[in-house]
């Protein structure tokens, strides 16, 4: 159970932040790396696939489109199923399909057979890893969550720098189909991350567990009855304003987040650029990365930023839009290399971002149906922002418009996010350090977890949970000392009774004699 914190006579507990929490996160890392990185590696087979199947480059680049289509739309899907059967199940399959995918597209005869295996059947599985992953590291930190989610967020940097080096050796050495074979293969450590994430356990105290033993039969029955059926998909997040101008300011970002790493290679090469210098500017902004995402992480986890990370992602947004803006106006190569260098810190302050603010604006119970919700919304912008923005650039031939569009979507986005969080949200009490979740196991694979938290952030508050679990303490205690005393009670009823009497009788009866024979008893005879 390595970790689990209890609150002191409660059932509650709080998440690790450690122990397993751990294991869980190199799963979660692994994960992100696959689930971002692999539509991006895979570009490096095109040219084979061009060559195979007589298409061109747009008919090869859906792939990658239909693998981010799944990865972002069956997040509705995803929140159903993580409710219904539990993270662990839900993502061991997931592995299964992603691995199957490719697998059976090593053996394509046309395009559109690549784009049933490779672009859905992958796509959906690295989706039912890539969101129950999110889901569990969320319930296995709190404290520490920032940090966690920079640290996972890492692994997409990491396994794109790995991924598209190693596709290219497999492309050299086996070809597009060994390499989609092999590829196949390495997916199936999917499945091993699915395997480590454990359900929370509770370990029931044993004071506590004494006091519940006579009550669980009296109220099982009525606890059954008056129990309603978990929801599928909770849809009730919508009427949380935080959480709409949440997905709203999403939305708008992904429009143009991801437009410039697309096209920066491109207009490098548009600039005079060599191909091999052009593809530099890509490791340099992956490079860069790595470092921002855990970095970003820690300062988010600071005591006096974390209550504010809502205008933290919000400056991390604006950041990004302003640098693409500038970025714009790039005019030789060594222009853009800062440009790939301040775009790589804002990108990661995105990423590590992201997930974090959307966990502390629904809370871990809602969490599930909030991210499924919240990607089925972003998967509109994506499939509509780099196409669109290949549009622009078909129609002015200028790299600069596309940047300029790019980064007035994403400022959007920060202002929007920023303002109506500062007039139409009240601040809310901080979540993380002393949120404390109710978990009731209900089999090996799956984990309930019960709307019970306390969110505490003044004093005044603090004290008035110092309260009540002295309160719950001394209740706990009475109950402890009443059922003593009820056991001393029968405890006295078995016993024999001792025979008491009275002196007045014994001094009667050994003053007259005669009715015992004549013979005067000694007080030892009597008594």
């Amino acid at each position: 159970m390595g970790g689990v914190a209890l609150d002191v006579g409660d059932s509650r507990v709080k998440a690790p932040d450690g122990g397993w929490g751990w294991a869980v996160l190199a799963g979660c890392f692994v994960i992100t790396g696959f689930s971002y990185a692999f539509p991006k590696a895979i570009s490096v087979f095109f040219k084979e696939l061009i060559r195979e199947f007589g298409v061109g480059y747009s008919d090869t680049a859906w792939i990658s489109s239909i693998l981010l289509a799944m990865l972002y739309g069956t997040g509705p899907l995803c929140s159903v199923l993580v409710n219904r059967f539990g993270c662990r199940p839900v993502m061991m399959v997931g592995g299964l399909f992603a691995s199957l995918g490719m697998i059976l597209a090593s053996f394509a005869t046309s395009i559109i057979h690549i784009y049933l295996t490779a672009g859905v059947i992958t796509g959906l599985g690295l989706a039912l890893n890539f969101q129950p992953s999110l889901i569990m590291l969320n319930r296995y930190f709190s404290e520490k969550r920032p940090l966690a989610n920079g640290l996972s967020a890492a692994g997409s940097p990491v396994a794109l720098c790995c991924l598209s080096p190693l596709g290219q050796v497999l492309q050299y050495q086996y070809g597009w189909r060994g390499g989609f074979l092999i590829l196949g293969g390495i997916l199936l450590n999917c499945c091993v991350c699915g395997a480590l994430m454990k359900p929370l356990v509770a370990p029931k105290n044993l004071k506590a567990k004494s006091l519940e033993e006579d009550n669980d039969k009296e109220e099982e029955g009525k606890e059954e009855k008056k129990k309603p059926k978990a929801k599928l998909l909770d849809f009730s997040v919508f009427k949380d304003g935080g959480f709409v101008i949440y997905t709203v300011a999403a939305s708008i970002m992904v429009l143009g987040l991801f437009v410039p790493p697309v096209f920066v290679v491109s207009y490098a090469k548009e600039l005079g650029n060599e191909d091999t210098k052009s593809a530099l500017l890509l490791t340099i902004l992956g490079f860069i990365d790595i470092f921002a995402r855990p970095t970003c992480g820690i300062i988010a986890g600071l005591k006096w930023v974390r209550p504010r990370c809502v205008y933290l992602f919000s400056f991390a947004m604006l950041f990004n839009g302003v640098t693409d803006l500038i970025g714009s106006q790039a005019k030789d190569y060594a222009s853009l290399v800062v440009f790939c260098v301040f775009f790589g810190v804002s990108y990661g302050m995105v990423g590590a971002l992201q997930f974090e603010v959307l966990m502390a604006i629904v809370g871990t119970e809602k969490f599930s149906s909030a991210i499924g919700l919240v990607l089925l919304m972003e998967a509109i912008a994506v499939l509509v922002g780099p196409p669109g923005a290949g549009r622009l650039l078909d129609a002015t031939k200028k790299y600069m418009y596309v940047f300029l569009l790019a980064g007035s979507e994403v400022v959007l986005s920060a202002v929007v996010l920023a303002t109506c969080n500062f007039f139409f949200i009240k601040r809310k009490p901080q979540e993380p350090s002393h949120k404390l979740e109710c978990i009731t196991v209900t089999d090996d694979t799956k984990t309930e977890v019960c709307s019970r938290s306390l969110e505490v952030n003044d004093e005044e508050e603090k004290g008035e949970r110092e309260e009540q679990e002295k309160e719950t303490k001394r209740e706990v205690s009475k109950e402890l000392k009443e059922e003593e005393e009820k056991d001393k009670e029968k405890v006295d009823e078995v016993r024999p009774k001792s025979v008491t009497v009275d002196s007045q009788e014994v001094e009667k009866f050994l003053k007259e004699p005669q009715l015992n024979g004549g013979m005067t008893p000694s007080p030892e005879t009597c008594l």
